[in-house]
């Protein structure tokens, strides 16, 4: 592996020393990492605000800017992939198996659990539970992966550079950034990459034994955990030895299938006209109240900042950390494009889908709910899909194509970041060796496998929120930075 960077190495130091610890002391590691996150929430949580929303309108701007006409690569370059197959990669790379897990437990939650403001199983907190899911996976958050990409995409392949982070500054630091800065910020890029994929596999394979003890009765514990993720991993890595061209393409256009037939059944077999009343007054709710809920912090009212801090700034944080992966993938499959066109395409198609799930996933649920047939908001989230599909007919069919989904996000998911991680630690390379991807998947599955043995799912999660921290000075500077270049390129292209 002639190409590898010294990135790997270090990086994968650092990952051996985070997973030992937690290994070792996984209780005292849980304990700091989650006293840790308590506190940037709490002193930090107007900045993250202030900061992901200053990226949605920037995005924007773009789309409206006669800098939306530049091109990402040459004047002459077009798009690698089809508009369908585009959409269903940067698709699956951003939300995959999140959309399943979530896709009734939230709505539930904000309805039944823990609402926002109102009464728990109130129509205010039915209206509030809505509005709350399609803001928290709507604009802001494809707007941090958006702008992360589109600085990626611009620097490599309309200026030539490298596919790393690094690179994208540039014009900020000069040439310092082949030296230790690159560095220090290309590993922070991978570490939060590793973690966050390790950690979204873990919950991958929990759901999918949940949806298999739920079909077939097969025991929920390690053991099944250990053989889904060892089964998977064999699968993801024949895909990452296949190429972007195949395998990854050739998954996302499977997700999407997938994705599309159980969202038809569950229209059509839940409270159809509901979902779609509820569809439009959720999203004539959410735009309503986008700028109100974009700069809320609640600091006069202690429980609703509780909330804020378990789910809005949880996800802002999330967001951001994933970013460095989400936005690598997604700035690779996109050369060719106009800035306009991608940010359309990043911005504004996905927030439609995810709201279009989420209010057909959501609405079921709560009616689930509130029939008193079954008590979902009771069950674990993983478990709450399966529960809820109880209720409707066809209902094995349905969780099977379910847990067909799962798997195949699952296998997106990594095989997307191995590619990433295989891209950050060679140099940039927009073909990073195929050994090296192997290792990198196979760490990443060991690490799941090692947390879910140890109870340490939750304490990873943690340090990905305590590293969108840092990350999101690098991501600022990043929009800084590509700003600065484009207002040189502007004025390039339009010189006599």
């Amino acid at each position: 592996m002639k190409k590898i960077s010294n990135t790997f190495y270090i990086t994968l130091a650092a990952v051996i020393l985070a997973v030992g610890y937690g290994v070792i002391a996984p209780k005292h590691f849980e304990e700091i990492t989650t006293a840790a996150k308590n506190f940037i929430a709490d002193s930090f949580g107007w900045y993250y605000l202030l900061t992901v929303s200053m990226l949605f309108f920037v995005s924007v701007f773009l789309i409206f800017s006669p800098l939306g006409r530049i091109r990402l690569g040459k004047d002459s370059d077009r798009p690698q992939f089809s508009m369908v197959s585009w959409l269903a990669m940067l698709f699956s790379a951003g939300m995959g198996i999140g959309l399943v897990f979530y896709g009734a437990a939230e709505p539930l939650s904000h309805y039944a659990v823990a609402p926002s403001t109102a009464a728990p199983e109130t129509k205010a907190a039915y209206k509030e539970a809505m509005r709350a899911t399609f803001f928290h996976w709507g604009f802001h958050a494809w707007a941090v992966y958006g702008m992360t990409a589109l600085a990626l995409a611009y620097f490599q392949f309309r200026k030539g550079q490298p596919g790393l982070v690094s690179a994208t500054l540039r014009p900020i630091f000069g040439n310092k950034v082949d030296g230790h800065l690159g560095t220090v910020i290309d590993v922070f890029a991978i570490f939060a990459t590793v973690f966050g994929v390790a950690t979204s596999l873990g919950f991958g394979a929990v759901q999918i034994n949940a949806g298999l003890h739920y079909l077939f009765g097969i025991p929920v514990g390690f053991i099944s955990q250990l053989v889904i993720i060892a089964i998977v991993t064999v699968l993801f890595l024949i895909s990452a030895w296949s190429g972007l061209g195949k395998g990854i393409r050739i998954l996302s256009n499977t997700n999407m299938v997938l994705a599309l037939a159980l969202l038809f059944f569950v229209i059509a077999l839940g409270p159809t006209l509901l979902i779609f009343n509820m569809f439009t007054d959720s999203i004539g709710g959410y735009l309503e109240n986008l700028i109100r809920m974009s700069f809320r912090t609640a600091p006069l009212t202690p429980e609703n900042r509780s909330w804020l801090n378990d789910w809005t700034l949880f996800y802002w944080a999330w967001w951001i950390a994933w970013s460095p992966f989400v936005g690598m993938f997604i700035a690779r499959v996109s050369k060719g494009r106009t800035i306009r066109e991608f940010m359309i395409g990043v911005l504004v198609v996905p927030t439609v889908l995810s709201a279009i799930w989420f209010a057909a996933f959501g609405t079921t649920a709560i009616e689930t709910q509130r029939a008193g047939v079954i008590d979902l908001a009771s069950k674990a989230s993983e478990l709450a899909i399966f529960e809820m599909f109880s209720g409707l007919p066809w209902s094995f069919a349905i969780s099977m194509i379910a847990v067909l989904l799962i798997i195949s996000f699952f296998i997106t998911s990594a095989d997307s970041a191995t590619f990433v991680l295989g891209m950050q630690s060679s140099h940039g390379s927009l073909t990073p060796p195929n050994n090296l991807k192997i290792v990198w998947g196979i760490i990443q599955s060991s690490i799941a496998i090692i947390l879910l043995f140890v109870g340490g799912l939750g304490a990873l999660q943690n340090v990905i929120i305590i590293a969108a921290l840092p990350f999101s000075v690098i991501l600022i500077m990043m929009i800084v930075s590509l700003f600065k270049s484009l207002k040189e390129e502007r004025k390039r292209i339009n010189r006599p």
